[in-house]
């Protein structure tokens, strides 16, 4: 590709964050495809440190400088949940193609609205749910498409929300509060929806039962303890609009025993996808074990993955097949990559599975 596709990424931090961790590595694994050209944050100060820091050529004083720059094509968002739309928003209203990390709004409304933005400029605008495009969850979608299970007769997802446990840190305290839309739900579990659908299809209706059973969480730095104001355990009773039920549970902390499951139950087999790390069993973060059987095998097999990129970080390695599904995108007119109405598809999902939970009743999925 002789052009590359200029990235100002808004929401890079010296120290942590999603954009520290995971975009940067992911961009200069791409820099065939990409360069990181700009960065924008809270204050000028921030965000030349953030350039200095990691060799990018441009630090902007704001965001509305970045947007408006002629030497931007793609504008990269990392911030925290609630100032999505903002950003969002400006970048679409510039004319630029946008990847945003998931949540793509604070809710279903924001996420249409956005949907909405990016339809009517004409751009490529993408959301980052990372485990649609892992190595794993491709390899179990090739599997189950090529007809290994045979029908699917049911699913089974259990997951664990580590940052909802008994301890955060200080940076993620702000999930702490069910208002700032970063549940557990929406992010643990939009991430794993989002890989369950991608293989077995959309679900067509679903019963929730959100609950918080702890009341305090310690600041891991300090010591101090903070209310916690969010649901700390997830469970969902759904059937798939193929007919299959599926059944999701996601427990707030890091459980002793088994912290990441997901079974596909068929007609003429199984698949098995567990966590290859148990400190972190989030299915678009750890690398993933799958195994499958088929009828007459005595128990499972290792199915051998492909790598995709050689990162030593996945999150950064799901990232960046995200990314590279977006140049192709952006390179060929394709639509490859999650884009928004993808998102939105996904909040409707979540807003149905809270609904379901504040009204004790089943909601159907449109």
């Amino acid at each position: 590709m002789k052009n590359r596709f200029r990235v100002g990424i808004v929401g890079v931090s010296t120290e942590r964050g999603w954009g520290t961790t995971a975009h940067i590595p992911a961009l200069r694994a791409l820099s065939d495809v990409f360069e990181t050209a700009g960065v924008a944050n809270t204050s000028l100060a921030s965000a030349k440190a953030a350039a200095a820091a990691f060799g990018i050529p441009r630090a902007f004083e704001s965001v509305a400088e970045l947007v408006a720059s002629q030497d931007i094509d793609v504008v990269a968002v990392t911030v925290k949940v609630p100032h999505h739309r903002e950003v969002v928003a400006a970048a679409l209203k510039a004319g630029k193609h946008v990847y945003c990390e998931w949540p793509l709004g604070t809710g279903l409304a924001e996420a249409t609205e956005l949907a909405e933005l990016a339809r009517r400029g004409k751009v490529r605008a993408v959301v980052g749910t990372q485990a649609t495009a892992s190595p794993e969850v491709e390899m179990v979608r090739k599997i189950v498409a090529d007809g290994y299970v045979g029908d699917v007769l049911s699913s089974t997802y259990l997951g664990s929300g580590p940052t909802w446990g008994d301890e955060v840190t200080r940076g993620d305290s702000y999930v702490m509060d069910s208002r700032n839309s970063a549940t557990m739900l929406a992010i643990i579990g939009g991430h794993a929806i989002a890989a369950v659908q991608s293989v077995l299809g959309p679900m067509g209706e679903v019963h929730g039962v959100l609950s918080q059973r702890r009341k305090n969480v310690r600041i891991v730095e300090t010591g101090n303890t903070i209310p916690m104001q969010t649901h700390d355990h997830v469970m969902v009773n759904a059937v798939l609009k193929s007919g299959a039920p599926l059944s999701v549970e996601i427990r707030g902390g890091l459980p002793r025993g088994i912290r990441l499951l997901w079974e596909i139950n068929g007609t003429l087999g199984d698949i098995r996808v567990t966590a290859t790390n148990d400190e972190v069993p989030v299915i678009n973060i750890t690398p993933l074990r799958v195994e499958a059987g088929r009828n007459g095998d005595q128990g499972y097999r290792d199915i051998e993955i492909e790598k995709s990129h050689d990162l030593e970080f996945v999150a950064s390695r799901n990232v960046a097949a995200i990314y590279r599904q977006m140049a192709e995108d952006l390179a060929r007119g394709t639509s490859i990559a999650p884009d928004f109405d993808d998102a939105v598809a996904l909040h409707r999902v979540i807003d149905a599975i809270e609904k379901s939970d504040q009204t004790g009743k089943r909601v159907r999925i449109d």
